[in-house]
């Protein structure tokens, strides 16, 4: 597993590790870098069957995989501790860090994220994966923006829209491997596992959210015995990249507060 990791700003600055969603990109972030860089050691990678660790992932991967193959990475690196900033999948495969290695997850970011898999959330990847299958990769990759961002921030950026398009097919993962990792998205479910998530915990969500919707993150927020929700009032599923400024400063706000601040202290905003 190959990993990007930046250079600490100053001597023993804490790491942040950055996991994206299913497009498993580690350029999805690009948006937080230069805020993160700042004042983090970042850590930013392409997921397994995808962008530089490309390769058709084995039938039967797991959520479990994914946070295997990335500690391993960390602890090559010589990386002990860490704090993971996860959107969707990304936001799973902390909770699942969290709950393996205690002693390594200092604290955890939640973007849009959930417990177990929303009904709607549900019929959104079957529709997904009918198109997938009826019209391959073009066909997916051309739904994929409707999920991710708001219809007006679509509208007044085509030019954008065009060049994503292109750029997913050029480095489409793979039918194979991009069911077998929605697979294992489908299949997490952290209802009865929330409660050993023992590190502080900033979840973010947004109210417009048409893949996950904010019940979701309400829901996390319940069942995780320290933490704070945030929910933006606008950005679609891909919140960080549509308003990276609210989020932004939502995002170094909330780690200063939960990688610094001895007594924290939680409550739910909006």
């Amino acid at each position: 597993m190959k990993i990007s990791v930046s250079p600490p700003p100053f001597a023993d600055a804490p790491v942040v590790v950055l996991i994206a969603g299913l497009g498993g990109s580690g350029s999805y972030w690009l948006p937080q870098l230069a805020a993160l860089e700042q004042e983090y050691q970042v850590v930013c990678y392409d997921q397994r069957g995808t962008g530089n660790n490309a390769g058709e992932v084995p039938h039967g991967y797991t959520l479990g995989n994914m946070a295997d193959e990335l500690y391993e990475a960390l602890t090559d690196a010589g990386i002990p501790q860490f704090a993971v900033i996860g959107h969707a999948l990304g936001a799973l495969v902390g909770l699942q860090l969290a709950i393996e290695h205690p002693g390594a997850v200092r604290a955890l970011v939640c973007v849009n994220g959930w417990l177990s898999l929303n009904a709607h959330t549900r019929r959104c990847f079957q529709i997904r994966e009918r198109l997938l299958h009826a019209g391959g990769a073009q066909a997916w990759v051309e739904a994929q923006p409707l999920f991710l961002y708001p219809a007006d921030w679509m509208a007044a950026r085509a030019p954008r829209m065009e060049a994503e398009e292109a750029l997913a097919l050029a480095h489409f993962q793979g039918i194979n491997t991009l069911q077998r990792r929605l697979q294992a998205l489908k299949q997490a479910d952290f209802r009865a596992q929330a409660k050993h998530v023992r590190c502080p915990v900033q979840i973010i969500c947004s109210a417009d959210d048409l893949l996950v919707p904010a019940v979701c993150s309400s829901e996390l927020h319940a069942a995780l015995p320290d933490s704070h929700k945030t929910v933006m009032r606008q950005g679609g599923h891909a919140c960080n990249v549509t308003d990276p400024d609210t989020f932004n400063a939502l995002l170094l706000n909330g780690l200063a507060s939960l990688m610094h601040n001895p007594e924290p202290v939680f409550k739910e905003s909006r």
